[in-house]
């Protein structure tokens, strides 16, 4: 049994009576009334799920086991030479809640290492598949192709206790969370370089080998550390983790779960924000002729912008009253490797003078930029021009945060998922009746 796996089962075992108390003792405690507009708007602030792996926290931002992504950039490890943790340390800390020592980080790397390569099935999967396949498909496609090498698969058909179902759920995340960076970057190479594909280097980092495979130099290999911690979860009522909790609740194998997570992701109001906040602001500057933003000029771009009934891409989020930690997080990274980027430029500009206009305007309950807002900036300012690819890499990000949640949904035994539905005519009595009173 690996380091982590082993510091993983302790962490269970003193995490199941918690959860067992709670059924027991205050199974029928209510947490809140769930509203019609709830109801058919999506489940949107019914708190009906449990995490402990992030929180969003309205002033804080994601908390990742309760720190915030500022304590976490800060206390993790990170591998030699480098700026931002590495993956690995990251994946202990949501696997754990514990900040893992060098030697713990190391350990994990070394786990990851031996998994990279990408099975030969895999990639002749994908070489078959037309060049204009959306890579998303072609992600997702190669994490479900690889489901015949589930180890939860084998231990559940052989007969095994459920309080172990955790543990071959968690040999299966390893699997995939090692593949992803390789399978990314093997497709990007792929569709997008002319077919010339680099190997992985099994002495990196999941960041760096990343950043290698993809044929980027410095400082890309922190610029992926960054992009995969910042976009590992956001609570686990968002599409692409619920998803992935839903489809494992029924016992589906991680394979299966993530790709149903990847499949949701990929729609264009999840996963799609990034490269659309991107194609806004190419259209502001081809429209300002590409003249250097001066604050004048920004506010009355703006103030057309709004008036003409349109909205600023990449401000606000229905949680969040401040600006966005990951905004902060990879603006600090623009500030030191591309101050001069044109387009990092206007998002500066836009930044100094969009969220004053938001709040004179009296319309945003949260006036401050989001992720996206940056996001795309960086991956273009690296020769990452290809749009549809932004998501994939969202993807690999994302797989940390929704695979180590439903590795503890296994480990506390969550139930099959199943909420009760209403029809539109009992929606209708009880608004009715409500009305009456």
């Amino acid at each position: 049994m690996s380091l982590l796996k082993e510091r993983l089962a302790q962490k269970i075992e003193e995490h199941r009576p918690r959860t067992a108390k709670l059924l027991k003792d205050h199974a029928d405690v209510t947490l809140g009334d769930v509203t019609i507009g709830q109801a058919i708007g999506g489940g949107r602030g019914v708190k009906m799920l449990v995490t402990d792996i992030s929180y969003l926290d309205p002033n804080e931002g994601i908390r990742f086991r309760g720190f915030t992504i500022a304590e976490v950039l800060e206390k993790l490890p990170k591998s030699e030479g480098a700026e931002y943790p590495c993956v690995e340390s990251f994946w202990w800390l949501l696997l754990t809640g514990d900040i893992p020592t060098q030697e713990e980080s190391i350990a994990v790397r070394d786990e990851f290492s031996t998994k990279k390569i990408i099975p030969q099935y895999v990639i002749e999967l994908l070489r078959k598949m037309p060049r204009d396949t959306h890579p998303m498909t072609m992600f997702s496609g190669a994490v479900l192709a690889m489901q015949r090498e589930s180890k939860f698969v084998r231990y559940y058909d052989r007969g095994m206790d459920k309080t172990d179902y955790w543990k071959p759920t968690y040999d299966d995340a390893i699997q995939i969370i090692a593949k992803l960076p390789s399978i990314a970057a093997y497709i990007y190479r792929m569709k997008y370089r002319n077919d010339t594909l680099i190997p992985p280097d099994y002495s990196l980092d999941i960041g760096a080998n990343f950043a290698h495979m993809m044929g980027q130099k410095k400082p890309y290999d922190d610029l992926a550390r960054l992009y995969f911690l910042l976009h590992s979860d956001h609570e686990s009522g968002n599409a692409s983790a619920h998803a992935t909790h839903l489809v494992s609740s029924t016992l589906a194998d991680p394979y299966y779960s993530l790709s149903a997570g990847l499949n949701a992701l990929a729609g264009p109001l999840h996963g799609l924000a990034t490269q659309e906040v991107l194609r806004w602001l190419q259209d502001v500057i081809r429209k300002l002729d590409g003249v250097e933003p001066t604050e004048e000029l920004m506010k009355k771009f703006v103030w057309e912008t709004l008036n003409s009934g349109q909205v600023i891409p990449g401000f606000g989020h229905a949680v969040l009253r401040k600006t966005d930690p990951r905004y902060e997080a990879q603006r600090q990274f623009c500030l030191k490797h591309l101050p001069d980027d044109k387009t990092f430029k206007y998002v500066s500009m836009l930044y100094k003078v969009v969220p004053d206009i938001l709040v004179e305007q009296g319309k945003a309950k949260n006036p401050w930029p989001n992720v996206d807002a940056q996001s795309g900036v960086i991956q273009w300012h690296y020769g990452i021009k290809d749009f549809d690819f932004y998501t994939v890499m969202f993807g690999v990000g994302r797989a940390l945060g929704v695979l180590s949640n439903i590795i503890w949904d296994r480990a506390l035994m969550y139930p099959l998922e199943r909420p009760k539905s209403l029809t539109t005519d009992m929606l209708e009595d009880i608004a009715k009746k409500k009305s009456s009173k």
